[in-house]
């Protein structure tokens, strides 16, 4: 949150704002994923960043302010320049005779008042905001269109041939990149930053036949954003594939390649792939942050009884868990919360993957390689002579891997590993469609997880709704569950970027094999006789696990139609 959390804890700690058994507290609690004590306790509501804020403004005679109705002139916001602001992450709020006032969010920040002082060639004088002020702030008079109009306005012909340019992958903002580099580079660095700031998890940039379209997927939906112009096609997409090694001669093939970079002091790796389409390469970056390794089963989206039985069954010595759902629905975030949950120094575990998309500390994983024939079946075989307790597998693709995982779950290894059904019972004749024997099926699987991802309603402009009565009707029976409900909504603000909707949560199903589904698997009963089942025993479907979620207000009616238009009741 500042610059110095150690000196901060002290100061809040001297104001009595906190107390050494909440800081050791939160100690615990703590992961190594880049978060001080400080950052959890501010995320444990132990205190508030405002209360933060207001005592550290106080210790060193800067003043605490709200920017919400705030209006900035132009010619005060022509004081800072868009690379400048975003650099310093600042923004001027007023002036007065040579004195110009600027708002951070770190009072502990002496050397950007300085370093302002010395580029704006005035006095600069520093007033505290919060950070979500500021960046919504920054978005509002300083925004991404600006960044990149100012990126095109530097580019000329001369300029499109990047070919020998090296590759610069620490990106904190477009001004970090030196005026001696090539714009080409500072215009992509702003792509990939504008992307991550607007905490999308795709970058699409794709070429039309008359332009070059660029879209950002955000929670699940993607959005056009300002493009460059098509005569810069060339030149950007030699630029990606530079920095994520491929060869940039090579156009009419598909690649695959990886790029790593640090932005706002935050690791993140980018899995790139390119191919060839009519009017040329396609290019995709698919941002993971590894944070979002830190995220813990809460954070997922379970209600405490789901949580329960989940980590029951992941707590199993052996036997298969899977979980389902279509590409994109959040089930490889759910398996390494998994394995992060059972992670520990008594455990080996080891993963199949292809490809390996986070690096996690204490486990072991192995990347397949078809070309040299390192297949999910070849390497399955090689890791169980290493004696793991717990295999996940990425994927369960063919007869081969199916029937190496079930054995391994029937010698006492904890498999995890994905399927792509739409429900979680469709996944027990999928194993047998792909050619597993019955009474390995029936022996094996534990439980079946189906998930989908819903846009969780935006904490800053959500109010009551009415009630949709087309969309009840379209929830058919389920709709007895919404009565006398209150429904929420988001009606759109600077911080969700007017959608209503910021991040999203998991929906679930959750399948569990007993006695009678067993007997049940061995006969080669249908999905549907199994499924109804798995009702009768207290299995909730995604739909209604979706509409549990409206009726506490994190997500609307609309969003689990969305993702559940194909659910069967």
């Amino acid at each position: 949150m500042t610059s110095n959390d150690d000196y901060v804890l002290d100061i809040l700690l001297e104001h009595s704002a906190i107390t050494p058994e909440q800081i050791e507290a939160s100690r615990e609690n703590m992961v190594q994923d880049g978060r001080t004590v400080l950052d959890v306790m501010v995320e444990d509501n132990v205190i508030s960043e405002p209360d933060v804020l207001g005592v550290l403004a106080g210790q060193f005679g800067m003043e605490m302010i709200s920017l919400q109705g705030v209006d900035i002139p132009p010619e005060l916001r022509d004081m800072i320049p868009v690379d400048t602001a975003r650099r310093y992450k600042v923004v001027p709020v007023f002036k007065n005779e040579d004195n110009l006032t600027v708002a951070l969010c770190d009072p502990l920040d002496f050397d950007t008042l300085d370093s302002l002082r010395y580029v704006l060639k005035c006095n600069v004088e520093g007033v505290v905001v919060t950070r979500d002020e500021l960046r919504v702030t920054l978005d509002r008079y300083y925004s991404v269109e600006s960044t990149m109009e100012a990126m095109l306005n530097q580019i000329s012909d001369e300029d499109v041939n990047v070919d020998a340019v090296g590759a610069q992958h620490v990106i904190q903002d477009a001004g970090d990149v030196s005026e001696a580099d090539a714009p080409i580079i500072k215009l992509v660095s702003v792509i990939i930053l504008e992307a991550y700031r607007h905490r999308a998890s795709d970058i699409h940039i794709e070429p039309l036949e008359k332009r070059l379209r660029v879209r950002y997927r955000i929670d699940g939906v993607l959005h056009e954003v300002d493009s460059p112009p098509k005569r810069l096609q060339s030149a950007i997409i030699s630029r990606v594939k530079i920095m994520a090694a491929m060869k940039i001669s090579e156009k009419r093939i598909p690649q695959d390649g990886r790029i790593q970079v640090h932005v706002y002091g935050r690791e993140l790796d980018l899995r790139v792939s390119t191919i060839p389409s009519n009017h040329g390469e396609s290019v995709v970056m698919r941002i993971l942050d590894k944070q979002n390794l830190a995220l813990g089963l809460p954070k997922l989206g379970f209600f405490a009884d789901d949580q329960q039985v989940f980590e029951r069954l992941i707590g199993l010595p052996d036997g298969i868990i899977l979980v389902t759902g279509p590409t994109g629905s959040g089930k490889t975030t759910t398996l390494y919360a998994c394995l992060g949950h059972i992670n520990r120094p008594d455990r080996k575990i080891i993963t199949v993957e292809n490809p390996v998309e986070y690096q996690m500390s204490g486990i072991n994983q192995v990347q397949v390689r078809e070309e040299v024939g390192l297949t999910f079946s070849s390497a399955l075989r090689s890791i169980l002579r290493q004696a793991p307790n717990v295999v996940m597998i990425g994927e369960i693709r063919d007869r081969e891997t199916a029937n190496i995982a079930t054995e391994a779950s029937l010698t006492g290894h904890l498999v995890f590993s994905t399927l792509h059904t739409n429900d979680a019972p469709s996944a027990i004749t999928r194993l047998l469609d792909i050619g597993v024997k019955p009474f390995l099926v029936a022996s094996s699987i534990r439980a079946v997880m189906a998930q989908r991802l819903v846009r969780t309603i935006c904490d800053g402009c959500k109010e009551e709704h009415p009630t949709d009565e087309a969309e009840l009707r379209a929830l058919g029976p389920a709709a007895e569950q919404m009565a006398d409900t209150t429904l929420y909504a988001g009606h759109g603000c600077s911080k969700c970027s007017l959608t209503g909707y910021s991040g999203r949560q998991g929906i679930f199903e959750i399948f569990t094999v007993n006695d009678e589904i067993r007997r049940m698997i061995f006969e080669k009963a249908p999905a549907s006789e199994i499924r109804i089942a798995a009702r009768e025993t207290g299995m909730r479907t995604l739909r209604e696990d979706g509409l549990r979620k409206v009726a506490a207000g994190w997500t609307t009616v609309s969003e689990v139609l969305r993702v559940t238009m194909g659910d069967i009741d």
